[in-house]
């Protein structure tokens, strides 16, 4: 960098590499020169740059802030094409540091005002995509053909085939604690072979629909949450919109549909290893296993099967539907994946504990 100066002007010839060392070598001399000259017009030369980077791009922007914070008028020229695109890029004032900011605590009132505001707008959200839900779920019914089936199979396999281990142990655990917990006070009364209807009972009605659904939702209703959240972020829902493609109708039906399918025949298998481990146990306190069997069957009814397949099919509905509406929900930034995929998961929790409630006192008014 070299500097000439004149009355009333200061010409700054630059050359080389502007890159981070380039840069850093001549950043404070230029500065200097620059804060030094105090005349009316400042011209920088930049036709002996070879390689220019952002580095570069803001030496020259900090020179020009500078000129023009003491009355100068800035020139430069010779600068390449595709670094001059760099330049513009910028304007000397997006340098200036930035007016702190005073955060005022709200009060009381105005939080809660506005934390209702939020959940009247997530409330009005969850019925417009119930609304379209419902209205492409029509559509589909009226033209399978338009269904996008082999995505749905996909999901299947990963929502449905995948968590059968993690539903097997989780099942079998499940039932080998409860079996046990319950055998010992039991056996205090001779009663302990009763453990078999209490552990017959408490998963089919209820126990076994419940975890699966918890499960789905950290599991799949989270991995809906973060796709559908990606493909937000990444405007790749603006360009299905854009296609005439409704985002509902192409990405949540074919999910909902094999969730709907898989969740039932995952509580059928958590029941099936809770009840191996059930009878681990009873076998363990001297019963023999076709005792254990004798004593499920009788106490276990197929209301009592259908009752809990009926519960699973809507628990993993309102899982993946929140799942899929968190998703299209994303909002931009870093973080906006992740806050919709743990909003996915805590609202599938507190909608199956929720409608759960629901199930127990319609269950109870009608006698089931």
């Amino acid at each position: 960098m070299t500097a000439e100066k004149t009355p009333g002007r200061l010409f700054l010839r630059l050359s080389g590499r502007l890159d981070a060392a380039g840069a850093a070598a001549i950043w404070n001399q230029t500065l200097a020169e620059t804060k030094a000259a105090r005349t009316g017009q400042v011209d920088v030369d930049a036709s002996g740059v070879e390689y220019c980077a952002m580095p570069g791009i803001g030496l020259i922007m900090e020179a020009r802030l500078i000129a023009e914070n003491n009355g100068a008028a800035f020139h430069l020229t010779g600068l390449k094409s595709e670094f001059e695109q760099l330049f513009d890029l910028l304007h000397p004032k997006e340098l200036e540091k930035p007016v702190p900011r005073k955060f005022f605590k709200r009060s009381l009132p105005v939080e809660i005002g506005a934390a209702a505001c939020e959940l009247m707008d997530d409330m009005r959200q969850l019925v417009v995509f119930v609304g379209e839900f419902s209205a492409a779920l029509a559509q589909a019914a009226r033209r399978p053909g338009n269904v996008r089936w082999a995505d749905a199979l996909s999901v299947a396999e990963t929502a449905g085939v995948n968590a059968l281990p993690l539903i097997a142990l989780i099942g079998f655990l499940m039932g080998l604690i409860m079996a046990f917990q319950s055998a010992v006070p039991l056996r205090q009364f001779g009663a302990d072979i009763y453990v078999a209807n209490l552990l017959g009972i408490s998963m089919t009605r209820e126990l076994g629909p419940l975890v699966t659904a918890i499960i789905l939702a950290g599991r799949s209703g989270s991995s809906f949450a973060a796709e559908i959240g990606t493909m937000t972020v990444n405007e790749e829902i603006n360009a299905l919109k854009t296609m005439g493609l409704d985002p509902v109708r192409f990405l949540v039906v074919t999910r909902v549909l094999a969730a709907v399918a898989m969740t039932p025949i995952l509580t059928i298998f958590f029941n099936l290893f809770s009840l191996v481990g059930g009878a681990v146990v009873m076998r363990t306190f001297g019963y023999p296993l076709v005792t254990y069997l004798h004593q499920l069957s009788s106490s276990i009814a197929v209301a009592d099967i259908l009752e809990g397949l009926f519960k699973a099919s809507v628990f993993g509905l309102l899982v993946c539907g929140i799942g899929c509406l968190r998703g299209l929900q994303t909002k931009g930034g870093p973080s906006a994946v992740g806050e919709s995929t743990t909003s996915a998961v805590v609202s599938g929790i507190v909608l199956i504990a929720m409608s759960d409630g629901v199930f127990a006192v319609i269950f109870y008014i009608l006698g089931i």
